[in-house]
């Protein structure tokens, strides 16, 4: 919705956003409404884009790309006053009031050394972006193609010239192949979360988008980079508890009562505590949950009383639903997928090696994140990389040189070409299992190759015909990208999590794994 409103705000009439849900003109689909927490961006008078460069540097434990993370760190906050002026209302602002950033309510995260994190409505920031993105883009006059699933991409004479798309029909009609040609293709799909039996995504984040930019043969980069989220909580209907609820003061206790980040005694210490970064959090919590046969660890806010149904009242309607009363008990949580911080490789313009392809967001790995997405830069990402590339296509359709992205500007590493076009044939429920079990949260070789099997030993899928053969293929692709980098970096780094690096010859982190489909 950004880049679609980027290039009508710079004078490009004939844009079409293409979306994979029903668009009712209220919620955009994908993950952007599912995300509680805020988005972070320098607005203070105590805090200064350095520190923000500094703390995204350090949660990404050397892997970020410098100049891609002082972009997102600079030009964040300019991106969150369009955003305001495009109808989001912050949580501190005054409602009709021009958008002013300080008067924005300012929160504190994991990982982040000052108060940044900018919600909106308590903890319906996401959605609350989603709405007011929506309602620009219909003002804005956007022509939106709904309920169409991306089933490749177009490419002519080495370049991206369209989509092919699977159509639902109306009223419950057959659905319909179409194919849409265009001058430049934004990729915005979002991640592969529904590859695990454990994840925070909507049903939809099944790597269509990742997946056909394989096929065509973009770079890929970073796909061993999953990050979890420590907090979902173990209820029937699993739900988020964002980490913001951790920044108020809440603590993470075991079935004990003790408070393992933050006990000297515990092996799981450290001296961040609960505002570690999440792959921390989510390692010590998956090993509380693994010493009580699997029995929850304990997510404890009782110390902040009634503050919790107005600072969170999208999370306390979820524990009230689940028959929790969190003010006056713990919400047992166990970590689950989250973010894929690696994607279609793009550089500061959104430009990937394919000429005529962009991408941003989730879909994409612009080097912000590193190893380890600091909390609340996702929304921000999204903002401001996707704002670049309307830009960058905007400069191309008047004439500028439309090549791909040169392999050496996505990293340090040599692209490596891998015989990977294909997708299994695998029952999604086993897939899921499968990838939780061996390339989730803990990694080893025997794991890995365990699944790398399963994946070589399936039927090759066919030709998808419907929605759901679309995206099972999407997943069996995306699932051997995963296995493929996950085995390339030996060592453990950020949020790949290796149990048996001792003694492996280090990657380094400054060597992505950069994958291209073989010819």
């Amino acid at each position: 919705m950004t880049a679609a409103l980027g290039l009508r705000a710079r004078g490009v009439d004939d844009v079409l956003l293409v979306t994979k849900t029903a668009w009712d003109g209220v919620s955009g689909g994908g993950s952007t409404a599912w995300a509680q927490g805020g988005v972070a961006a320098v607005t203070g008078a105590d805090d200064d884009v350095a520190l923000h460069v500094a703390d995204t540097l350090a949660a990404g434990a050397g892997a970020c790309d410098p100049e891609a993370v002082r972009v997102l760190c600079t030009e964040g906050p300019a991106r969150l006053v369009e955003l305001a002026e495009r109808g989001l209302l912050l949580d501190g602002a005054a409602p009709g009031a021009p958008a002013d950033p300080t008067t924005w309510s300012r929160g504190l995260e994991a990982a982040h050394s000052r108060p940044r994190v900018l919600h909106a409505g308590g903890d319906a920031t996401g959605a609350r972006t989603s709405a007011a993105l929506v309602a620009a883009v219909g003002a804005a006059g956007v022509p939106v193609l709904d309920r169409a699933c991306l089933a490749d991409l177009v490419v002519e004479d080495g370049r991206v010239a369209g989509v092919d798309l699977l159509v639902d029909g109306p009223q419950g009609r057959p659905a319909s192949s179409r194919r849409v040609l265009a001058d430049a293709v934004v990729l915005a799909t979002g991640g592969a979360g529904q590859l695990f039996s454990c994840t925070t995504n909507p049903p939809e984040a099944t790597g269509d988008g990742l997946a056909a930019a394989w096929r065509a043969g973009a770079v890929v980069a970073d796909l061993e980079q999953l990050q979890l989220h420590p907090t979902v909580a173990a209820t029937p209907v699993p739900f988020l508890v964002s980490e913001a609820v951790r920044g108020e003061g809440a603590v993470l206790r075991d079935e004990d009562g003790v408070r393992f980040l933050a006990d000297p005694a515990s092996s799981l210490a450290d001296p961040r505590a609960e505002l570690a970064p999440r792959d921390v959090v989510a390692r010590a919590v998956a090993a509380v949950v693994a010493r009580q046969d699997g029995r929850p660890a304990l997510l404890d806010a009782t110390a902040l009383g009634e503050h919790l149904r107005t600072r969170f009242p999208g999370i306390d309607a979820m524990c009230a639903a689940a028959g929790l009363d969190w003010t006056r008990e713990p919400v047992p949580v166990v970590p689950a997928a989250h973010y894929w911080m690696g994607g279609v490789a793009t550089d500061v313009r959104g430009r990937t090696a394919l000429p005529g392809l962009w991408a941003a967001g989730e879909v994409a790995r612009t080097g912000v994140h590193g190893a380890n997405r600091l909390a609340s830069n996702s929304l921000l990402e999204g903002l401001v990389f996707a704002d670049r590339a309307a830009a960058d296509v905007v400069d191309v359709l008047a004439g500028a040189p439309a090549g791909g992205v040169e392999p050496g500007v996505l990293g340090q590493g040599d692209v490596e070409e891998l015989a990977c076009a294909g997708a299994p044939a695998i029952p999604r429920a086993e897939l899921q299992a499968l990838t939780w079990e061996h390339a989730g949260l803990l990694r080893d070789a025997h794991g890995l190759e365990l699944l790398a099997k399963a994946l070589d030993g399936a039927p090759a899928a066919g030709a998808p015909r419907t929605r759901k053969e679309i995206e099972d293929r999407s997943l069996g692709l995306c699932a051997r990208l995963l296995v493929a980098s996950a085995q390339r970096r030996p060592e453990s780094l950020g949020a790949h999590f290796r149990t048996d690096a001792a003694g492996a010859a280090p990657r380094g982190a400054d060597r992505p794994v950069l994958l291209r489909r073989a010819s």
